[in-house]
């Protein structure tokens, strides 16, 4: 198994994902009479005199030019007063330049007032992370998703609901039916039963991020079975990247630290710790030492226990050999 994940790391290539950023030209800068739509000047040429009867008069184009205008105005100065900067908003979402300000209005207050009840800043940092949030229908989109999370799903109270929606304000841009309860699905399936401690998971696609990375492991010569224990045991594995996390560490762990790909069946959390601060330094002082701890002893421990840990196996007399076991065994089970 060893030799067939290696070879597998080696050839493996790191994917290329399209950018989900559209480059829009930058507006921050503008003021309303540098807009293109609202600087319209219909043609008063000779030739308007023989317009189609379809085609809107002066007089309607130039009155609709100017509500398209104060609507936009209205936008501005709403927004300014709760803190959020319009124009940057419509350059990452222009969407918001053409939804009505009493929607966005509806928004604001259900998302600000009991029961959910969210402050100014909490607000405003939703809506710097998911500005479709302003542009979502209430009733039949942001309404479901909140009442999804909290019967379906099963988180405990509102406390937690904003906790959950702090840490994953895109939850709020997806659509119950096609992803939010197919991935639920999916996390109870392979026996993750608490998804309410986990409802970060809910926003990835289960076809392009979620079966991929479990496809990894096994490709490594795991079983389907014990690669999808892995997740089970920690959730958090699915928020990794294969080409920056997962490769690099592996390629670590088998060549350089000379471990079998298996330790990290039972210690999924190696992928969450940093290579370049915590897994290398930590192998680095066990090999100048001659040392060579599990896996979760070397790295779970802080910085002041490893050290400790280190030296007294490394001060022990030989008749202290079965403490320094008994010590490593304790960390263990912490």
């Amino acid at each position: 198994m060893q030799q067939e994940a290696l070879s597998f790391l080696s050839s493996s290539s790191s994917s290329s994902f399209p950018s989900l950023h559209h480059n829009f030209p930058t507006l921050s800068r503008l003021r309303f009479h540098n807009f293109p739509a609202l600087s319209f000047k219909p043609n008063t040429s000779s030739s308007s005199l023989f317009k189609s009867p379809n085609i809107p008069s002066l007089s309607s184009t130039t009155a609709t030019t100017e509500t398209l205008e104060s609507s936009i105005h209205e936008k501005l100065i709403y927004l300014d007063s709760l803190g959020i900067d319009f124009l940057t908003l419509i350059n990452r979402h222009p969407p918001l330049l053409s939804t009505a300000l009493s929607a966005v209005e509806s928004v604001v207050d259900y998302m600000t007032t009991p029961p959910i009840n969210f402050t100014l800043q909490d607000f405003r940092r939703l809506v710097s992370m998911c500005p479709e949030l302003l542009t979502s229908p209430l009733t039949s989109h942001t309404i479901p998703v909140i009442t999804f999370l909290l019967r379906e799903v099963g988180v405990d109270s509102i406390f937690d609901l904003r906790q959950a929606l702090r840490r994953r304000p895109r939850l709020l841009a997806c659509s119950v039916d096609h992803q939010l309860r197919p991935t639920l699905y999916f996390l109870q399936r392979i026996g993750i039963l608490d998804p309410h401690k986990h409802t970060y998971l809910l926003s990835c696609s289960v076809e392009h991020k979620l079966v991929p990375r479990i496809d990894f492991f096994e490709k490594l010569g795991f079983s389907r079975r014990s690669a999808t224990a892995m997740f089970k045991r920690f959730p958090q594995l699915f928020n990794y990247s294969i080409a920056e996390n997962y490769e690099p560490k592996l390629k670590y762990l088998m060549v350089e630290m000379e471990r079998d790909v298996r330790e990290v069946l039972e210690f999924p959390q190696y992928f969450s710790f940093s290579l370049e601060n915590r897994i290398k330094p930590r192998h680095e002082a066990c090999a100048a030492k001659g040392v060579r701890f599990p896996l979760p002893v070397m790295l779970k421990t802080n910085e002041a226990g490893f050290r400790d840990t280190l030296e007294v196996c490394c001060d022990s007399s030989p008749p202290l050999k079965t403490s320094r076991l008994v010590t490593v065994q304790k960390i263990l089970d912490l």
